[in-house]
């Protein structure tokens, strides 16, 4: 695992950043990749002082020539693929198909935002004045905070740079402090294909390195337009209230407690493989990994056979290895979480299968661990709180209403699942009677979004939409405009003002 080499391959030159405060640890062995300096606020205020001056360039850019940028740059990341995905798995920790996967997605997120560059449309509304037209008109927003998660290190910055980026704002990223190496990498990436054409603005995008005071300065700033923040809902309700008080933009994609009902008609294949893949993969550590289970009780006790016999086999180890389904966690911080959470499950009743670590002797600065199924007698408080491990809590049910009801009883709404053959169960279940996620799925599992939707959810999920669909609005302003063409002045609602002559 040479990273100095893989580095070197990506254009990262770490030499202005090396000093104390922020340890890049690989989760593959809890070895120290790199030690980079903290941003100063000086710095910091400085980056967005250039973030600004580029926003008052870069707006001025049409919008397709902003998106021969990201097109350029989306090349850079297909050269690059399978270096930036292995970097993405080595710093954290899923396996090489995954830390592939996230890579393509910037590339896929790209190649939505070129289009996108073109498409840009207000519309056109009728007006009740005789001789007025009425539009909507969006305009760039302004200087746009990025805050990222270290599950997906770089696709998620990418969802939000691409749109920002066309949509004529400059980006300003703060990545996780554990995984501080891949944005580092994509800056370089992207700094390549700035370089590929003439004029760009310099700061148009950069990155900050720090933790908890480094993201409070930067919404604090009154420069910044917009912040996108995507982790829990603990940073995120702290984001939201730093941002409050000026009234600043705020795109909040936060915590998931996602659940899966499984129906008497399902076919029981599928969703088996679903299930594995969505709560197993990433190592539990999605915002949209599968986290509860509800079971028709005419299947439940065979599918809790079937689950048990996948778990046993389920393959855990390196990542870079061949082989391995599942990597390690995050760190051992997150191990403890995971333990503390299989222990309250118990004490509330629960059936715990799995969840011990392995290779712990060969990898004593790690925390690889079996995937964990607990069986619940209801709803618990354990339950119903997210935690960023592989842990699936099955329930029962008996008819479908409540199913619905123990699938919308958490305060997060991020993403669900049905498997039904059943028509009419699938349609309840997508109706404004059924699940109260931003995330809707029938027959295919809650993890796993592709970027031509809209990604995000409701309630303590923040409410946010990234990626596809019409989330660029977010990252736009919007004027209403009437234009009057006649030589009257008639008012709205049909108002008179006459002034003596």
């Amino acid at each position: 695992m040479d990273i100095s080499a893989l580095l070197a391959e990506l254009n990262v030159d770490l030499l202005p950043e090396q000093g104390q405060g922020v340890v890049s640890r690989s989760p593959i062995d809890g070895a120290t990749l790199a030690e980079l300096a903290v941003h100063s606020p000086e710095r910091i205020a400085q980056t967005l002082a250039r973030a600004q001056r580029a926003f008052h360039l870069w707006r001025d850019w049409p919008a397709p020539r902003r998106g021969e940028l990201i097109r350029l740059f989306g090349e850079e990341l297909r050269n690059a693929k399978p270096r930036l995905g292995r970097l993405v798995s080595i710093e954290s920790g899923k396996i090489l198909q995954e830390g592939f996967g996230e890579v393509q997605e910037m590339i896929d997120i790209c190649d939505f935002a070129v289009g996108l560059s073109r498409q840009l449309y207000g519309l056109t509304m009728a007006s009740e004045r005789p001789g007025h037209r009425m539009m909507e008109t969006w305009h760039p927003l302004g200087v746009s905070v990025v805050i990222s998660a270290f599950n997906f290190p770089v696709a998620v910055w990418a969802w939000n740079a691409a749109l920002a980026l066309v949509c004529g704002n400059s980006v300003v990223w703060k990545p996780s402090e554990k995984t501080p190496l891949c944005a580092l990498a994509c800056q370089a990436l992207f700094e390549r294909a700035a370089r590929r054409i003439e004029g760009v603005p310099e700061g148009l995008t950069s990155v900050i390195l720090g933790a908890h005071e480094q993201g409070a300065q930067l919404v604090d700033d009154a420069r910044v337009a917009l912040v996108s923040a995507t982790g829990s809902t603990r940073m995120g309700r702290a984001v939201a209230v730093r941002a409050a008080p000026r009234f600043v933009r705020t795109l909040l994609e936060l915590g998931g407690n996602n659940a899966m009902i499984v129906a008497p008609s399902a076919d029981l294949d599928l969703a088996l493989r679903a299930i594995t893949f969505a709560a197993a993969g990433t190592a539990g550590q999605r915002c949209t990994t599968l986290r509860r289970l509800i079971v028709h009780e005419s299947i439940h006790d065979a599918l809790i056979e079937r689950l048990k016999k996948v778990w046993d086999s389920l393959p855990v180890g390196n990542p870079l290895d061949d082989g391995p389904l599942v990597g390690p966690l995050i760190d051992l911080s997150a191990l403890q979480q995971m333990q503390a959470a299989l222990d309250a499950a118990r004490n509330e009743g629960g059936e715990v299968y799995g969840g011990a670590r392995v290779h712990a002797q060969h990898y004593p600065g790690a925390a690889y661990v079996k995937p964990a199924l607990a069986v619940m007698p209801a709803q618990s408080d354990i339950v119903q709180r997210e935690t960023f491990a592989p842990i699936l809590y099955v329930m029962k049910y008996r008819a479908i209403e409540d199913a619905i009801a123990l699938q919308n009883g958490v305060p997060q709404g991020l993403s669900s699942s049905i498997f039904t053959n059943d028509l009419r169960e699938a349609e309840l279940f997508l109706s404004s009677k059924g699940s109260d996620c931003g995330i809707a799925n029938v027959n295919i599992g809650p993890s796993g979004a592709e970027i031509g939707g809209a990604f995000g959810g409701e309630k303590e999920t923040g409410g946010g939409r990234e990626s596809g669909s019409d989330a660029w609005k977010a990252y736009m302003r919007r004027a209403t405009n009437t234009i009057n063409y006649s030589r009257e002045l008639p008012l709205a609602q049909g108002i008179r003002f006459d002034l003596e002559s």
